[in-house]
């Protein structure tokens, strides 16, 4: 469909006071750095997170060289590490800063504000019929909050006693004492500092994201038209704003211990290598597993909520079907954004949690299956009968709904007390949640880049590097992270750097080996993928069609290259759902075509 005939629709009033200040002469600093553009923001959101992504990526081939290859020395090490490698083995105390920094950025700094940052910021104004987000300069300062806070992160590698090392948890007493490691130093304050700058950030997003959601749709746009896209943004930001400040408090109250002589979380510690018992009295290190993991668990959501609204977006387009049970997937998404408040302690099983309790937080874990299941019931009845286009955007699309499924399935395991009380803190834990979390969400970032990478810069990505960058990683994570689950059956602990002196888990070395080499091409993949996005930036093939998949969202409603506000001349109205495809013998029927006399509404 033409733009024309969009355009001349009736425009939502509403809006027409933000239209006309884009026309103003804007430097480069102005629209490429100081930006307050969100298509450009949610663009420094993604570079941002590609670099982190990378780093990160990094850090795990780093220690999976050590995990797969103990007793090897790699020379190149020492030279590219320094003191960190001496004699080209990496040293044990930067062993765990890699695996602190590695859990720590792909959580937070790419998944969060990567995946939401990125998405949130380019499809909430485009797909609501909006000029910009409800502040644009909050919406500046967000990303610039997050930058500051990658920078803190960052410069802790370069202190001399090295980056925080206590685990990306950053449980005390090991973080609150300086004195118990290195990386429990200078460290461990840059953590701290930089991920309240980073909640800083998520909460000026977030509140941004909701304001904008419920205010400053177009006219027509009720919230039962909203893609799903928008529907799991907007829970994702409710999450986040009502989770992230219990965080904020933990670490704020740490920093209190470790440099104010308070014990929030200290009592009764003695320090063996001084031979001296602290102070501190009436703390409990307990009480920062509970502020921590209740932002820990529904951060898990934070991060897979916008893959989910994603996948079901891309998936309804490329079946050229209506999304399956559209009020049933809305409703899923609100039942998980309840019941992720009410499992955290599910993560605190072994610290001597009361049973009854417990019991509790068994039940309402098992619970959250219900909803995941309706999600994963309503994509693959939507796939089924379609007349599926196989883009590399859809094949990550059902490369997320299959890691979910698999990696959801040993969530029942861990969920179970007594299951957990053997499996906790072993390599089960590590295999469950990299696949249903970790891998799955990266896939839903994937499938969402390869889609709106035309909307994004006008061009295509290349298909046949996106094809193998596919097919590789979705065997490699399968790979990597299957085995796991057996290490961990057998009892091998997480984050310990060398298991290889046990004798009972003398049969894995030879798995260690194949995991740390298949994570290694897996990590070249990504860096094809790299090479892809930005050699498209420039050289990929340039976009004919404004609709090139034949979406009946707004944002495919713009120009090819849509200019601060979007739109050029008045905002479109909407008139129906997101999800009109095959219907009435067309293959798709965009949002604002108005509903003909004779025609059947969606149920």
């Amino acid at each position: 469909m033409s733009n024309e005939a969009v355009l001349h629709a009736p425009a939502g009033l509403v809006h027409e006071e933000h239209h006309g200040h884009h026309h103003h002469h804007e430097s480069f600093i102005t629209k490429y750095i100081f930006s307050q553009d969100h298509k450009m923001i949610s663009k420094q959101f993604l570079f941002t997170g590609i670099v982190w992504a990378i780093l990160g990526g990094l850090m795990s081939v780093l220690f999976r060289l050590q995990l797969g290859y103990p007793n090897e020395t790699f020379p190149i090490l020492e030279d590219l590490l320094g003191k960190w490698a001496k004699g080209g083995k990496i040293q044990p105390e930067f062993y765990y800063a890699l695996v602190t920094m590695h859990g720590t950025v792909l959580v937070f700094f790419v998944l969060t504000a990567g995946l939401s940052g990125t998405f949130s910021n380019l499809l909430i104004p485009l797909q609501c019929g909006a000029r910009d987000m409800a502040s644009p300069f909050l919406n500046m300062l967000s990303y610039w909050f997050f930058f500051a806070a990658s920078i803190v992160m960052i410069s802790s590698f370069f202190i001399e006693t090295g980056a925080a090392s206590g685990g990306w948890t950053s449980y005390p007493p090991l973080s609150a004492i300086g004195d118990f490691s290195e990386g429990s130093k200078a460290g461990m304050d840059c953590w701290l500092i930089s991920m309240a700058l980073f909640i800083v950030s998520s909460l000026l997003g977030g509140l941004n994201y909701i304001a904008t959601i419920l205010n400053m749709r177009t006219k027509g746009l009720s919230m039962t038209k909203l893609p799903l896209t928008i529907w799991a943004f907007f829970f994702t930001a409710v999450l986040g704003v009502l989770s992230f400040p219990v965080l904020l408090s933990g670490a704020i109250l740490l920093l209190f211990d470790r440099h104010l002589g308070t014990s929030f979380y200290l009592s009764d510690v003695f320090v063996s290598k001084t031979q001296t018992a602290l102070p501190n009295e009436g703390g409990s290190a307990i009480l920062y597993q509970h502020l921590f993991w209740f932002l820990g668990h529904p951060e898990v959501y934070i991060i897979l909520l916008p893959a989910m609204g994603m996948a079901s977006e891309i998936i309804s387009t490329n079946s050229r079907k209506p999304i399956f049970g559209y009020m049933a997937m809305v409703g899923s998404l609100f039942a998980i954004c309840i019941l992720a408040f009410l499992v955290w302690a599910h993560h605190m099983f072994v610290t001597g949690l009361n049973p009854f309790l417990g019991a509790a937080f068994v039940l309402l874990t098992l619970l959250i299956a219900v909803p995941s299941a309706i999600k994963v019931f309503n994509w693959l009845t939507t796939l089924w009968k379609g007349n599926i286009r196989f883009t590399p955007a859809m094949l990550f699309a059902i490369g997320f709904v299959s890691l979910f499924i698999s990696g959801g399935l040993t969530g029942i395991y861990l969920g179970n007390s007594a299951l957990d009380y053997q499996l906790h803190d072993t390599y089960f834990v590590v295999a469950h949640f990299h696949i249903v979390m970790g891998v799955a969400s990266m896939f839903g970032m994937f499938a969402g880049i390869y889609h709106w990478y035309p909307k994004m810069y006008g061009r295509y990505l290349n298909n046949t590097l996106g094809y193998i960058h596919f097919w590789v990683t979705i065997c490699g994570a399968y790979l990597i992270f299957w085995p796991m689950h057996y290490q961990g059956l057998a009892g091998a602990p997480r984050r310990y750097y060398d298991i290889s002196n046990w004798h009972f888990l003398k049969g894995f070395d030879g798995l260690n080996q194949f995991i740390s080499t298949v994570a290694l091409i897996v990590f070249a993949t990504q860096i094809l993928f790299v090479f892809n996005y930005f050699f498209s930036m420039f050289r990929g093939r340039k976009l004919k069609n404004p609709n090139p998949w034949g979406s009946n969202t707004l944002e495919w409603t713009t120009p090819i290259n849509p200019g601060h506000g979007n739109w050029p001349g008045e905002i479109p109205e909407v008139h129906r759902w997101a999800y009109d495809y095959s219907k009435d013998g067309r293959e798709y029927i965009p949002q604002t075509e108005p509903i003909g006399a004779g025609e059947s509404g969606h149920h």
